[in-house]
Formats: C-alpha cells, structure tokens, sequence
C-alpha cells in the first residue's frame, strides 16, 4: 500500500529550519506534491495516496513546525511556506509538478501558483481560504485557539505531534499557526493574486466545513480561469480523510486530462 509513513523520507536545511519530505508512488510517474493543514502532517492524506500512487511520484511534505520538520527562528507566514515548498521542488530538481494542498497547504499552493515560480501542471485545493476578510466570522475561532484548547479539542493531533517532532514546543506551534491564519499582510493570504493563476484548478470544499465557507470557495473558482468547483456532501474540513471514496475518482479524472 503507497502511504506516507514518516521513515522513509528525508530532511533538508532551508533557512534555519530542517523540512521533513518524503516521496512514495509511482517513481517514474509525474510528481504530485502534497501540502498538508494547520496541526497536521502528510499522513492525513493517506486514505487518497494509495489510489494515486499507482500513476503517480507522490513527495509529501510536513509544513515547518509541524510533523517532523522543526519550526526555526522565522516568523511562520503562507509566504515563508510558499518559499520551503519551492526550494524542496528545486532540491528534488523537478521542473513541473502538480499539487494537492490542504487547508494552510492549499493557501500556500495558491501562492505559488499565482506567483508562477514553479511550473503547475494541476493544482487541488482542498478547504483552503483564498482571502480572509475582515469580518470573516473563521477569523474569532482562529483568534480563541490555544495550545490548551486545541490539545482538548483534538487531542490525537497533539499526541501526533509530540511524537514526531524533533523539536516540539506545541506553546510556541500554537502562537506561530495563530498569526499565520490572521495575518492580513502581503505575505499572508494570496487574495486578488490568485487571478493570475494560469494551472488548472480544481476548488475542493466539504459542505459541513465550519472554516471555509461555500461563497469563499465559490469566489475563488470564480477569480480563476479554467476553475472546477467541486462541494462534497456530508464532509466536513478535511474532505480527502471524511469522504476520499467520493474524492478519488474526481481526482484521477482532474489529474489525467
């Protein structure tokens, strides 16, 4: 079974931090990067891997701070994110890929690929904020997050971490993923940029998602050219572990043509 396992992977140094990535899949098969959420790391999209290695070179890699990659002196912003996953991609000496990225993931996604610094053959955004606005009701949940709350509300993922990470300091994770998702900045969230993305998109958001809502997802679809939208009933946040047997296929079919 092609899933990510945290042992066979690799680390690199990229400005003060040591970034986990690990590749699995299909080796000769095109590269398909994978950027996880906030608290997580790339196994949360292991209920989809299998499927997809079959035809493609699967690299997943852990978000500084968070799985087994350390956090380092910087302030964590989507475009220091945008920046690792680029020099990952240089590293691996890849000349175009496509990218599934979730939630933070899919942010910094969007940041790339409006950027144009790497080549995008796909992009699949799964539950991800292209702009968060002022009176954004997701912006009070993010400003109410705790190391306590978050370690009670979702216990498994600080377990998770504290096991993985070589250096873990979940106080200080908390408060670097609290300015992250409320930094309204130019090196935050993509916004209007997101109109020069020229990849094919394809927009992915579950119904019940309490983070993103539908006319977010909507407006992104909107903003870019060749944009599939893509709303999945009963899933919630996090729709590639909730509803992946409804995902797949819709995956395959958006990667192959």
């Amino acid at each position: 079974m092609t899933t990510f396992n945290h042992q066979d992977g690799e680390h690199i140094e990229i400005d003060h931090a040591s970034l986990y990535y690990e590749q699995q899949g299909n080796k000769e098969g095109p590269a398909l990067v994978f950027l996880h959420g906030g608290f997580g790391d790339i196994e949360t999209f292991n209920a989809i891997t299998p499927r997809l290695g079959r035809t493609y070179r699967l690299i997943g890699i852990d978000s500084r701070g968070q799985g087994k990659s350390t956090l380092g002196p910087s302030r964590l912003t989507y475009k220091r994110l945008q920046q690792d996953v680029e020099a990952v991609v240089r590293y691996l000496g890849i000349e175009h890929c496509s990218i599934i990225g979730h939630s933070d993931g899919g942010i910094a996604a969007l940041r790339i690929a409006a950027a144009n610094t790497l080549r995008i053959d796909k992009l699949v955004t799964i539950g991800a904020h292209w702009a968060l606005k002022a009176d954004d009701p997701t912006r009070s949940m993010y400003a109410e997050v705790t190391a306590e709350s978050w370690c009670e509300m979702f216990p498994h993922s600080y377990d998770r971490y504290q096991s993985l990470n070589p250096a873990p300091d979940f106080e200080r994770l908390t408060v670097a993923l609290q300015y992250l998702w409320l930094d309204s900045g130019e090196d935050g969230y993509p916004n209007e940029a997101v109109r020069n993305i020229t990849a094919d998109l394809l927009v992915v958001r579950g119904d019940e998602d309490m983070l993103v809502s539908r006319t977010n997802a909507v407006e992104l679809a909107d903003r870019v050219p060749n944009a599939t939208f893509l709303n999945i009933p009963f899933a919630d946040h996090s729709s590639q572990e909730d509803r992946p047997e409804w995902l797949i296929p819709v995956l395959e079919a958006f990667l192959a043509t």
